[in-house]
């Protein structure tokens, strides 16, 4: 009943059209009046605390970096360089946004940022080429996704916070499965494109492809930075997405001179208003979280999932169909906050590494962001490109199960993430 009436009230929330912050207040509202508990100060209390996390402020200064990046020239940059490396194959321009957003993905946490910069950038060459502008704009949704996986990550960095994990430790272990998802999109790309009979461009010469790496040699020195100041213990997590705001403000003011003091205060503006929207959902969501734990759902959870327990393997696959049926109706920050405090026992009980669950997590619920009817990413580029949202999620369909697949394969064959993982750690 507990159960029921905390989702029921959830569902019924979101149904009558609230936003998803208030609507899991409501939820905690309606919980704490089943247990008989109401209290408006510890409401307003767990609210509070729940956005009061040194961690948490990562959030704002990685959202401020992939800002810079894409307004600073950062972005242009990598995609000028991946045009002149790939950009001369057959499909090129599709290879070009893959490696563009694997580039990008290391330097802005932030699926919407990334999508929204290759969108503006690449959609419009790819038309122009000759691809199909449907499958262009899904190949660019699903290469989007990627950030949240690649360090840095503001996926990792939530997940962290509400699962009580290293974050540092999340970020390393994202590295290989990022770059394994960008091979299997190139992958289901290469066979879409070779049904398209489009004359790639001229190979860039020599000249110009040291010219590109030139110019965008500050934006990829960034990802260096952090991964190494990570694994070195140079700074934490957080101190690392300080160090990319300013670095990247840097870039953007002084070494490209594309952002000028009058465009800093859009930048900050436009930063702030994204970060208030991931910090209310943390917020509200702690409520949430609290009343899970007191309720003791996490125990009902481990006893309906009771007939897996004893297999790691069809656990894990069936949590992983449950999340992705989230996802399908919810974004990426709520889903996170509402079922690791659930899930995470059930994970712990079952012995399972709760680093490797944690990024199985992230990779289920970014792809969940490419995953009609919500769908934020594909949002996102059919608003750019202009497109309607079942042209866009047609043509994601080929690329969405490629990254599907890979995370399946990730299920059954966990060394896949583990043995990156501790390497990078060591």
């Amino acid at each position: 009943m507990t159960v029921f009436v905390f989702l029921g009230s959830l569902l019924a929330a979101m149904a009558i059209g609230l936003p998803i912050a208030y609507a899991l207040l409501a939820s905690g509202v309606a919980l704490m009046w089943h247990l008989d508990m109401f209290d408006a100060q510890i409401l307003a209390q767990n609210v509070v605390n729940g956005a009061d996390s040194f961690p948490l402020l990562a959030v704002p200064f990685f959202m401020l970096a992939g800002e810079i990046m894409n307004v600073g020239g950062l972005s242009r940059r990598i995609v000028d360089l991946a045009i002149t490396l790939v950009g001369h194959r057959r499909g090129g321009l599709g290879f070009v946004a893959i490696l563009a957003a694997v580039m990008m993905a290391a330097l802005s946490g932030s699926a919407v940022a990334d999508t929204a910069a290759l969108a503006a950038l690449l959609l419009p060459m790819m038309v122009r080429a000759g691809h199909d502008k449907a499958k262009a704009g899904g190949l660019i949704a699903s290469a989007g996704i990627i950030a949240p996986v690649i360090p840095p990550s503001i996926g990792f960095v939530v997940f962290g916070v509400a699962a009580n994990l290293s974050i540092g430790k999340l970020f390393l272990a994202g590295i290989v499965p990022g770059i394994l998802m960008g091979v299997s999109i190139a992958i289901a790309w290469w066979w879409v494109a070779k049904k398209e009979a489009i004359t790639p461009p001229p190979k860039a010469s020599t000249a110009a492809r040291l010219k590109a790496l030139r110019e965008s040699a500050w934006a990829l020195f960034l990802p260096v930075i952090v991964v190494v100041g990570l694994k070195f213990g140079v700074f934490t997590p957080t101190e690392a997405a300080v160090v990319a705001a300013v670095y990247a403000l840097f870039v953007a003011m002084v070494v490209y001179r594309e952002l000028s003091l009058h465009q800093i205060g859009e930048v900050f503006m436009a930063a702030a208003k994204t970060t208030a929207v991931i910090m209310f959902l943390v917020a509200a969501a702690m409520v949430s979280a609290w009343l899970i734990t007191v309720a003791d759902i996490p125990s009902k959870m481990i006893a309906l999932l009771q007939p897996f327990m004893g297999n790691q393997t069809l656990l894990l696959i069936a949590i992983m169909v449950l999340v992705m049926a989230v996802g399908t109706a919810m974004d990426m920050t709520p889903t996170i906050l509402i079922m690791t405090p659930v899930l995470m026992p059930v994970i712990k009980a079952a012995g399972i590494d709760p680093i490797y669950f944690g990024v199985l997590f992230i990779i289920n619920n970014a792809i969940g962001l490419i995953t009609p009817p919500v769908g934020t990413v594909l949002n996102v580029v059919a608003g750019v490109g202009k497109m309607k949202m079942d042209d866009v999620t047609r043509g994601v369909m080929p690329f969405m199960i490629a990254e599907f697949t890979v995370m399946f394969l990730m299920v059954l064959f966990p060394s896949i993430v583990t043995v990156p993982a501790k390497w990078f750690a060591n």
